[in-house]
């Protein structure tokens, strides 16, 4: 029997099976499409989960650099521009590679773990028994898993079949629009880059701009084509079933910015998508048996921010070692129900975010009074400080000890200085096991009986107030510095009895 099935080898389904491998479990990931080659999709990745990536080793094969993550100097919010220069503690990360790349890397690490990635097999019905759950696929095929993971996204037939309702909303008022683009260089600021508008205005580029008339996105990636994106609310949008051409886009730029600007298609495959309106749901329960869901096969919502990557790849961290300590035998009663009960808040806050976006970048005066008001709010750092750990996934803290200040929060970024040295945190968390870090002899002695499944590691601790922390491998804190009672407590909390 295998231990588990991932329906879905989308970026979320892939990190799930890595970090399930990780952790002495191997899975079986089924893909329904035949090949990679998908429509462009996320542009990027910002927020938190960029720590993570930069936690599993994977932030250097990104980007072929070995120097940890740097928080970036500006975003956006609601299209406001965000300075995050003003702030002391810059909580927002962001990673300039598409999906596409994201995905080719994370089944390259799953192949490199032993993960079975298996395209063309789709999954077309399930039945759950006592101790199973069997699989049945297209071509007639049927597996039997202990447990299945739906990964395989908004459209989810894992859902379905498991019979999770997926309440929310559903609008129509929006039209985008979105193309990958060559401009000629007239309509091209020199100094910013961003695109000419009315007059000496200038869009600029990765910023959300609101006009009178809509919204536009100015997207000049470096080494690849550029993407141009609109937002329109027409007085009655009508769903266009017709392929979306340049010229139609061109149109669009012309109505929201007030000026033509040629458009012309980059070499090579590119994109051109039109979007009516969009979903904001989420799954009823992220578990029904043997049965879960990852990513947007678990909520939906609209992409302004880009927290799609950030809130689905922190759920397969959240997911995995759960799934797997419950595998492997270990795991204390009710650790796995405890994915729901931390992550669905934190996707709670992200429709929540995006849909005060959604009504800061809408049309109409008193739209635009709202505005000012939030101009003047987002000069304030601390302001803008709530705003990017909101953006960000900064501001997550799990249920844990309250007089702990650090248990439940993303760990910050360690330095261990050891016998060989200093050591980052990120290098440290590769192998995705709970660590005891800066422990002295006696946490050391306490943490001795759990050491098939937690590693400890010894020295002082810079980056942190704390002298000792008991790391989760989602990386985030189980239990900082106290003494020899709490660090059991949380020992058998988190990681159940001792061996």
């Amino acid at each position: 029997m295998i231990d588990v099935v991932i329906a879905g080898a989308g970026p979320n389904g892939l990190l799930l099976a890595c970090e399930l491998a990780l952790a002495g479990v191997h899975p079986v990931v089924l893909e329904r499409e035949v090949t990679s080659e998908r429509e462009p999709r996320a542009n990027g990745i910002v927020g938190q989960v960029v720590r993570l990536l930069d936690r599993r080793g994977l932030h250097e094969r990104l980007t072929g650099d070995s120097a940890p993550p740097v928080p970036l100097p500006a975003f956006t919010f609601g299209a406001f521009p965000l300075d995050l220069t003003m702030l002391a503690d810059n909580p927002h990360y962001a990673l300039g590679v598409p999906q596409a790349r994201l995905e080719a890397t994370l089944a390259a690490r799953a192949a490199e773990l032993g993960v079975d990635l298996r395209r063309g097999h789709e999954v077309v019905d399930l039945r759950q028994r006592a101790d199973a759950v069997e699989v049945h696929l297209a071509d007639g095929t049927q597996l039997s898993c202990r447990f299945l993971v739906g990964a395989d996204g908004g459209r989810s037939a894992v859902r379905r079949l498991a019979a999770i309702d997926f309440p929310g909303t559903t609008v129509d008022r929006s039209i985008s629009r979105t193309a990958t683009v060559t401009v000629p260089a007239p309509f091209l600021d020199p100094v910013t880059g961003g695109l000419r508008g009315p007059g000496d205005g200038v869009v600029p580029p990765f910023q959300h701009t609101r006009t009178p008339h809509g919204m536009i996105v100015w997207a000049p990636f470096p080494g690849r084509p550029a993407i141009l994106s609109t937002t329109e609310w027409p007085d009655a949008p009508t769903r266009d079933e017709t392929p979306m051409s340049l010229a139609e886009l061109r149109a669009s730029v012309a109505r929201v910015l007030g000026v033509d600007i040629p458009l012309g298609a980059p070499d090579g495959p590119g994109l051109l998508r039109r979007l009516t309106g969009g979903n904001t749901r989420i799954a009823e329960r992220y578990r029904a048996g043997r049965v879960l869901l990852v990513g947007d096969a678990a909520h939906v919502h609209p992409a302004i921010g880009g927290p799609g990557l950030n809130l689905g790849l922190s759920d397969a961290a959240n997911l995995g070692w759960k799934l797997a300590a419950t595998v492997r035998g270990w795991a204390p009663p009710g650790l796995l129900d405890t994915y729901e009960s931390e992550r669905r808040p934190v996707a709670e806050r992200v429709v929540m975010s995006t849909r005060a976006q959604s009504a800061l970048i809408g049309p109409g005066d008193d739209v635009t009074g709202l505005r000012e008001l939030f101009a003047e709010l987002l000069r304030k750092p601390e302001v803008t400080g709530h705003v990017a750990a909101l953006m960000s996934g900064a501001d997550v803290r799990y249920p844990a000890d309250p007089a702990d200040p650090l248990a439940g929060r993303c760990a910050p970024d360690v330095v261990v200085h050891g016998d060989h040295g200093p050591t980052r945190l990120a290098e440290l968390t590769r192998t995705a096991r709970p660590l005891l870090l800066g422990s002295t002899g006696g946490h050391a002695d306490v943490a001795a009986p759990w050491r098939d499944r937690v590693d400890v590691v010894t020295g002082a601790l810079t980056g942190t107030s704390a002298t000792a922390l008991l790391i989760r491998p989602d990386c985030f804190v189980a239990w900082s510095a106290g003494d020899a009672d709490t660090l059991r407590a949380a020992l058998t909390r988190y990681f159940g009895l001792p061996h």
